[in-house]
């Protein structure tokens, strides 16, 4: 036999065991085990992602917090002046002392403008040595404030706007734009506008309620708002080595507040957003999650949308981080976790080869040495000595069954070529005797030799049953304690069965032979358990092929009295009906337990699937001769012949049934006395 074919059947030529065995081995560590790697990794490349962009978005927050605590601060610092005693006081006594007293307060508060509108919409005063001409004074806020009801909010002011409020301020304004990759394209040279933070409370003049109070804090250039948001969103250690937080205030798509670097020693202030963010973001409304180009690298990043007074998208809020160092820490990751698979692959495989190869030699050599067997080389043997095993002990057990086997093939033909002596030294003698006794002679002395050769069978199969049962229980113990993986080597189990049961057929042979009274028909007690784990087997190529889990419960001890093949024919044909019911796969389940009914002793034998189950009417039916649901090759005699080799030991068969949900068969059997 060649390593690579192991023997055949008729019509089928079978792989040897020794390929599966290293499929076994192999394929958990070189295909499946690198298949849950690699989807392991894209799940965590993923998760790993989505931790940054859900850290961007956290960080986003505390921004947003910050800068809605600035308004909340700048316009509560407002309304609290404007309700003062000291500033009553002095609005009361006149003009001459306000222009002072809101300069004071300008500077105690840290605003960039302070102004007094009156009732009449008109600048009253302002912290300025002159009273400044041509204020805007229609902005939303000052509206709402002069309505009685204070306001705080964004807005953005033109160049003449603030330099009407101070030219300081149109001055400190002006950044100069600095070209920039990927941005929408501009023929701006300077960003004029400024973004202001906004804030008006009502105020009543000589008891006379209209007019406001209205307060300011200019955003371009202030690097210390910008600074304090990237120190509270970016603590000390709280990115790793290499890393760098960000924040940006944009007015429209132009950097007027950052802390991001156009290169050292100089901040990006006049860079300007990529498109596709100003597309989303202002163009669009959307907070953007993701990672961006942020002048001159990649940065994980959000921006969110900053509206003013008019409800219109006038800027943008950024925090962000720099990339590089994450993406260097997860390629090293990934790159230690294939290296450490590589070098666990190099350590196992060969272990797994040389366990592989103790397990389909020895299969080989039983294979062999059985069809040496069959072919008339009743010497051959295993010689398998060393292997202490399960698999082992088979071939042991083998090698001493053909032992004995020999043993006796070579007694009975002793004894046949003395027999045939001694009758021929009969027949000599007989053939000297009287004519008249011819009949009779021949009579006796077929007679004394059929009754030798039923004593000499008798005896040689009773020698032999012994080593059989040994063989066949430590096969199945071999099986057992493989498990799975024996899978694989089913046909080679499959073909050392069959050779003992082919074994085991002539011995039952002979002693039908020798004693032919004892198997005609017979009845045995039998444990439902071993019977069913009889009938599995028969079934198992259905069951496979349609995906049937098989669920089994013993809990009787009882045995049954009945012919054992016709159990089997019983339950084989509960079971397939069982397997046709479910085409597209469930769960068969087989119990057995205890059951006294009527005051006798027996057990109940469920066999119950998930299949598409019965209606009433075809229920009342199954058990009718001739009746069958099956389209193609049903008799209708399967189920009526089982109710009644039940029925002729005692027993019952019965059939409860949902359509939809499924079926189950409950045989009733009388314990056997």
């Amino acid at each position: 036999m060649s390593e690579g074919v192991a023997r055949t059947v008729p019509g089928r030529r079978v792989r040897s065991v020794r390929y599966r065995i290293l499929a076994i081995a192999l394929l958990p560590t070189l295909v499946i085990l690198p298949l849950l790697l690699g989807i392991t990794m894209v799940r965590w490349n993923a998760k790993f992602d989505a931790l940054l962009i859900s850290k961007v978005n956290g960080d986003l927050t505390i921004a947003h917090q910050y800068l809605a605590r600035i308004l909340e601060n700048t316009g509560e610092q407002v309304r609290a002046l404007g309700n003062s005693a000291h500033f009553r006081d002095v609005a009361h006594d006149g003009d001459a002392a306000l222009p002072a007293f809101l300069e004071q307060s300008r500077r105690d508060l840290r605003l960039d403008f302070l102004l007094l509108i009156d009732r009449h919409g008109q600048v009253a005063a302002a912290a300025a040595p002159d009273l400044p001409t041509g204020v805007r004074t229609d902005w939303p806020v000052i509206e709402k404030a002069r309505g009685g009801a204070a306001a705080t909010t964004i807005d953005i002011f033109d160049q003449a706007e603030l330099a009407a409020l101070s030219p300081d301020l149109a001055r400190r304004a002006q950044i100069e734009l600095v070209p920039t990759a990927n941005a929408v394209p501009t023929d701006r040279a300077t960003e004029t506008q400024g973004m202001v933070v906004h804030a008006a409370s009502p105020v009543a003049i000589d008891g006379q309620p209209g007019a406001a109070l209205v307060g300011g804090i200019l955003l371009n250039q202030n690097l210390v708002f910008i600074d304090t948001i990237n120190d509270l969103v970016y603590r000390q250690a709280s990115l790793p080595e290499g890393s760098q937080g960000t924040a940006t205030l944009f007015l429209d798509d132009v950097r007027i507040s950052t802390n991001v670097r156009l290169f050292e020693g100089r901040r990006a202030l006049g860079t300007r957003v990529s498109r596709v963010v100003r597309e989303a973001v202002l163009g669009e409304g959307r907070t953007w999650l993701d990672s961006a180009f942020v002048v001159n690298d990649w940065y994980i990043s959000a921006y969110e949308p900053i509206v003013d007074s008019f409800g219109r998208r006038v800027g943008m809020l950024y925090v962000g981080f720099l990339e590089t160092p994450f993406t260097r820490a997860k390629y090293v990751t990934l790159a230690t976790i294939i290296a450490a698979f590589l070098v666990v692959t190099t350590l196992t495989v060969p272990i797994f080869l040389r366990w592989a190869r103790g397990i389909f030699k020895p299969l080989e050599r039983m294979t062999d040495t059985i069809g040496k067997v069959e072919g008339g080389n009743l010497g051959a043997r295993t010689g398998i000595s060393q292997v202490k095993d399960e698999i082992g002990r088979v071939a042991v057990h083998l090698d001493d069954l053909l032992d004995q086997l020999q043993a006796r093939d070579r007694e009975l033909r002793d004894w046949n070529e003395e027999l045939n002596r001694r009758v021929d030294e009969r027949t000599r003698e007989l053939q000297l005797a009287n004519r008249q006794l011819e009949a009779t002679t021949k009579q006796l002395i077929m007679s004394e030799k059929l009754a030798a050769i039923g004593e000499i069978t008798a005896g040689v199969a009773h020698e032999i049953n012994n080593p059989i049962a040994v063989m066949q229980g430590n096969l199945e113990v071999a099986r057992n304690l493989i498990g799975p993986p024996a899978e694989v080597a089913k046909t080679e189990f499959r073909l050392l069965d069959e050779q003992i049961h082919r074994i085991s057929q002539i011995v039952t042979k002979l002693l039908q032979f020798a004693k032919p009274e004892e198997y005609a028909g017979y009845v045995e007690r039998h444990l439902p358990s071993e019977v069913i784990s009889d009938c599995l087997p028969l079934v198992q190529h259905l069951l496979n092929k349609a995906a049937i889990k098989v669920v089994r419960e013993h809990r009787t001890e009882r045995k049954v009295l009945m012919n054992r093949t016709e159990l089997q024919q019983v339950l084989v044909n509960l079971i397939v009906n069982a397997i046709h019911a479910m085409p597209e796969g469930g769960t068969l389940s087989l119990r057995d337990f205890d059951d006294d009914r009527d005051g006798q002793k027996g057990l109940t034998i469920e066999v119950r699937d998930t299949g598409t189950g019965m209606a009433p009417d075809t229920v009342a039916k199954v058990f009718d001769p001739f009746f069958t649901t099956k389209r193609q090759g049903g008799t209708g005699l399967g189920l009526s012949i089982s109710q009644t080799l039940v029925t002729r030991q005692g027993g019952k068969i019965s059939v409860d049934s949902t359509l939809g949900r499924g079926t189950v068969f409950t045989i009733w059997l009388p314990e056997a006395a």
